[in-house]
């Protein structure tokens, strides 16, 4: 993939508003590109062909530095100014030679599963039995486009990002994910694959195969990672799983305890890595996995594709009520 310039990222033709966060201060808009111009080259019938794009833009965090002394070069003017007794607030525009002030992710060629995914959604709470597992969720996991994780092989292949793996093993690796800036401490985010593609969600874990000493080695590897490069010591560190997660490769998302404003690591999705290693270790060997046989229940977003099809099956289960 080209590097992106300011002119190509000029091109984009707004279609429409996504979702907005007023706390997290970001937008995320659905428009176009021209093809090729942004993302992997995609073959073009015609001239003036465009490729769906979603872009999120978000205010990255502050320099820590600069914030010790906000009125002396952090922010350039300000206007608006109100007071009502001990409160005052105004509008302040930042200086013209900040290091940056916000962050572009872009996703191109965006499918209609990207639109869903990126929409802003309600979410539903369902409760996935086994018998809904085997008769939707799996069927759905199993019809999972490999061209969705195309990118995952590409990291564990060495492809993409070798410069950034933090730790490699045959079982798992340990990176950076995009959403950390790599410098503000606060908004720590690595993440840990696995290798094994047979392990595609929680549900597949089993103490009998194995899986709790990948999980165990994840857990301390990670904890060593952020105290050796990073200074945070394990107990200020968070680490879960997600499920549903948005794609069917097991990873391990390791977080600062103080990462807030993500839905992701919510009650309703996020499960603590801990307590699956919990889990795991009440298992008795001649049993189906705990993972196998449990209910699980967590929000799905209203546009996420297995929703209707549980519904559905919820709904005839239930004799049509």
């Amino acid at each position: 993939m080209k590097q992106i310039t300011i002119e190509d990222l000029q091109t984009f033709e707004f279609q429409r508003i996504l979702n907005e966060d007023p706390l997290g201060k970001s937008i995320t808009l659905l428009g176009s590109f021209a093809r090729g111009s942004v993302g992997p080259s995609q073959p073009s019938s015609e001239d003036g062909e465009r490729d769906k794009a979603i872009v999120r833009i978000g205010k990255t965090a502050f320099d820590l530095e600069s914030a010790k002394r906000p009125f002396d070069g952090l922010i350039e003017r300000i206007e608006g100014v109100q007071s009502t007794d001990i409160y005052t607030w105004a509008l302040g525009w930042f200086a013209t030679d900040r290091d940056r002030d916000v962050k572009i992710d872009l996703v191109c060629p965006a499918t209609d599963v990207h639109i869903r995914k990126y929409t802003e959604q309600q979410i539903i709470m369902v409760h996935e039995t086994p018998q809904i597992y085997e008769a939707v969720v799996k069927s759905y996991i199993d019809a999972f486009p490999a061209a969705r994780t195309k990118w995952v092989d590409d990291i564990l292949s060495g492809v993409s990002e070798a410069d950034k793996v933090l730790y490699d093993s045959p079982d798992f690796i340990i990176l950076p994910d995009m959403k950390w800036d790599l410098t503000t401490m606060s908004a720590f985010y690595i993440l840990a694959i696995a290798r094994d593609a047979t392990i595609r969600s929680l549900r597949d874990l089993r103490k009998n195969k194995g899986h709790i000493q990948i999980l165990k080695a994840i857990r301390t590897e990670a904890g060593r990672i952020a105290q050796e490069k990073f200074g945070l010591p394990s107990d200020r560190l968070r680490m879960f799983v997600h499920y549903q997660p948005s794609y069917y490769r097991f990873h391990v998302h390791i977080v600062h305890a103080n990462h807030v404003g993500t839905l992701g690591s919510t009650v309703g999705q996020a499960q603590l890595l801990d307590d699956i290693i919990s889990l795991l270790d009440l298992e008795a060997e001649d049993q189906p996995g705990i993972f196998e046989r449990a209910t699980l229940t967590y929000g799905l977003g209203d546009q996420h594709g297995l929703l209707e099809s549980i519904q559905q099956y919820t709904t005839i289960a239930d004799g049509g009520a």
